[in-house]
């Protein structure tokens, strides 16, 4: 995607790879990190763990990843009908924990982005009374140790006990098992942000931020394949204006066959990663190639041409040529 002419042939290929039931317009690209996995996960829910264990320093990417394992496999078709999704949420922790984080207009322990955000918030929160506790000389042990046992067991029990109860251990052991390749897979997947607060380096590229399909694994609903979507789809009226998300070059502006109309935007290098912005299925192009556009700047207008079902703005970001979620990077204000 660095140089335009060698994307306009990758586009087309995959196109029509995509139309004839062969490979997906992500897949020419060649091997994508993301698309590596480690048990039932793929590295597109690393960006999401990662954000998840920000709220403190006790939880960590690999922790979070190896508890779900734990808990449910990554799947959601949980034997229990009292708990819901791969972490497995009764109604009422969810009612505590559960949130809208991917913006798809639902709040539910069944997408997982939601449930790894939610399973982060309730970590931290077991992970600040456990702290207290042992702070308070009330309880003894590692503070990892001490907040799966909360989380098992229960924090009254973990109190009580002063230490990791005995019947917390087996899940202590059964997470702490798999850690070492959650650890691997966080660390082969580069935090594409570049260090940087993604919510301050993009503006949206449409008006509304409605997320109709989400980044990460899903079946192409006209294709059939699934695989992982490369960017996410905000749900927007036909014409509706498309504008640049930052400052940038136009590096292509033309039509393909699976993407449609079709605009890439370079914006130079964030922390020393070249970053890249994509605007897909556009019913009408206002730029040409090599032309240079600051953020807000007309690019085109909401379409639904291509492989598409409606209209819609497919929005990709890339960091380095490798694809990455593109909310973290957005910011809320236009």
């Amino acid at each position: 995607m660095i140089v335009a002419p060698s994307l306009v042939a990758l586009i087309g290929v995959s196109g029509y790879l995509a139309l004839t039931g062969g490979l997906s317009p992500d897949q020419s690209q060649g091997p994508d990190p993301a698309q590596t996995s480690v048990a039932n996960v793929d590295a597109s829910y690393v960006p999401w763990l990662r954000k998840a264990a920000e709220a403190c320093t006790v939880v960590t990417p690999a922790l979070l990843a190896a508890q779900i394992d734990q808990l449910s496999g990554w799947s959601n078709d949980s034997a229990s009908l009292s708990q819901q999704g791969i972490a497995g949420f009764t109604d009422a922790q969810w009612r505590t924990w559960g949130r809208d984080d991917n913006a798809n207009g639902r709040s539910s322990p069944r997408d997982a982005e939601d449930a790894i955000m939610a399973l982060g918030r309730q970590d931290c929160s077991l992970a600040e009374k456990v702290t207290d506790l042992r702070t308070e000389g009330t309880v003894s042990g590692n503070l990892v140790d001490l907040t799966l046992a909360a989380y098992t067991a229960g924090t009254d029990a973990v109190e009580r006990a002063g230490r990791v109860p005995a019947d917390a251990r087996t899940f202590l052991g059964q997470v702490k098992a798999r850690l070492p390749r959650y650890d691997a897979l966080v660390r082969r997947t580069p935090d594409r942000n570049g260090g940087q607060n993604a919510s301050a380096v993009l503006t949206p590229p449409v008006g509304t931020l409605t997320v109709t399909s989400s980044f990460g694994s899903r079946t192409h609903p006209l294709t059939g394949v699934t695989k992982l979507h490369t960017g996410v789809d905000f749900g927007a009226p036909q014409g509706a204006q498309v504008s640049a998300a930052r400052d940038g070059r136009i590096v292509f502006a033309d039509t393909t066959t699976a993407y449609g109309i079709r605009v890439v935007i370079d914006h130079g290098t964030i922390g020393g990663k070249r970053l890249q912005t994509t605007y897909s299925h556009l019913s009408a192009l206002q730029v040409t190639t090599g032309r240079t556009v600051t953020a807000g700047s007309p690019v085109g207008l909401v379409g639904s041409t291509g492989l598409s079902t409606g209209p819609h703005l497919h929005f990709e970001v890339l960091l380095d040529g490798q694809y990455t979620d593109p909310l973290p990077w957005l910011s809320t204000a236009r």
